[in-house]
């Protein structure tokens, strides 16, 4: 999962890179216009890939990790709390929340700029509808 988002974000002209497995003290994937930081923004993105919903207490400790000049999305394909959605409209940092619904509007509206290893994440094929 944490690839795809990479992926996404590379498809939205980031240059972005995966976290190594292990404590990555909550940034799962890392962007930026010049992929060393060096240029805002700097995207943190924490990645939970479960059928729970997440909550405002796990939505605070990655708050917690961001800084003046990050910009953070959190991606929970389980969906988020009434309380933690309320916790990302008043963090003093810009904070995205993306569920299963916009990642899947991410996947496609990106897909066409997705790299041939992206693509093989997420095999996706265009089927053209006629108009009435």
């Amino acid at each position: 999962m944490e690839q795809l988002i990479a992926t996404v974000l590379r498809g939205m002209g980031f240059r972005a890179r995966v976290s190594p497995k292990g404590p990555d003290r909550g940034i799962d994937v890392f962007a930026s216009p010049d992929g060393l930081g060096l240029q805002e923004p700097r995207i943190k993105v924490e990645v939970k890939h479960r059928s729970g919903t997440i909550g405002a207490q796990i939505l605070r400790s990655f708050i917690g990790a961001l800084r003046p000049g990050d910009k953070g999305i959190f991606v929970s394909t389980g969906g988020f709390t009434r309380e933690a959605r309320y916790e990302a409209d008043r963090a003093n940092i810009p904070l995205t929340l993306v569920d299963i619904d916009i990642l899947a509007e991410l996947v496609v509206d990106y897909y066409e700029e997705f790299s041939l290893e992206g693509k093989a994440l997420i095999p996706l094929i265009r089927i053209y509808w006629p108009a009435e």
